[in-house]
């Protein structure tokens, strides 16, 4: 799971392959690094994961039921745009077939129509627009598809990652960015200075910016 986080200047995150590695760098807490020109006391926080969500969203199409949307407005009862809706989409010259229930809303101009065979749902979707006769006029109303929605693997995600440290107090330097980069994996990968295999290192030396930390 990739998660954002919002580096402050001075700060640098780095993540290990082991996660005995950050636990034992956290527990040292201070460590003196030398940065070319000059050496500078630095201290590691265990990185705190903001509160987040990650889920999967799957979307079934229904194959026999069609959204019927800018229907016209009509000065007649409800039944009655049921009964010419019906009307209109159970014919097969019009790409339509048998009807199986219709359901229509007058204020939001909009119904929901299921065929008994999948063919016919397929048929006009894939027109998009139909034409629709009432008033004496001809309209155009628009089809889409009925998609059924919903979520697995919902899952809310905080507290301490267990690869990753949050590096504080680093001192401003005349060095490049890169440069102050590579001297900090250079030390924290050492076994002597308790490091190991760093799998990603971020430092941000002016302003703020977004790291995306994977977990």
């Amino acid at each position: 799971t990739k998660i954002p986080f919002k580096l402050k200047k001075n700060e640098a995150l780095l993540t290990f392959e082991e996660e005995e590695v950050a636990q034992r760098l956290t527990k040292m807490r201070k460590h003196t690094v030398n940065l070319d020109s000059q050496t500078t006391d630095m201290r590691v926080e265990p990185f705190a994961l903001g509160t987040g969500i990650k889920f999967e969203l799957h979307v079934t199409i229904s194959g026999k039921t069609i959204n019927v949307s800018e229907i016209p407005e009509q000065s007649i009862p409800d039944d009655w745009v049921r009964d010419k809706l019906e009307l209109h989409f159970c014919k097969p010259e019009r790409g339509g077939g048998e009807i199986e229930h219709v359901e229509y809303d007058k204020t939001s101009r909009r119904a929901v129509i299921t065929f008994l065979r999948p063919e016919a749902a397929s048929g006009l979707v894939r027109r998009m627009e139909c034409p629709f006769f009432a008033n004496g006029k001809t309209y155009l109303v628009c089809v889409s598809p009925s998609m059924v929605k919903h979520l697995e693997k919902l899952q809310i995600y905080s507290g301490i990652s267990k690869k990753t440290i949050l590096l504080k107090g680093i001192q401003k330097t005349d060095d490049e960015e890169d440069s102050v980069q590579d001297m900090i994996e250079i030390h924290f990968q050492k076994p002597s200075n308790g490091g190991g295999e760093i799998v990603n290192i971020k430092y941000v030396s002016k302003g703020v910016t977004w790291a995306c930390f994977e977990e």
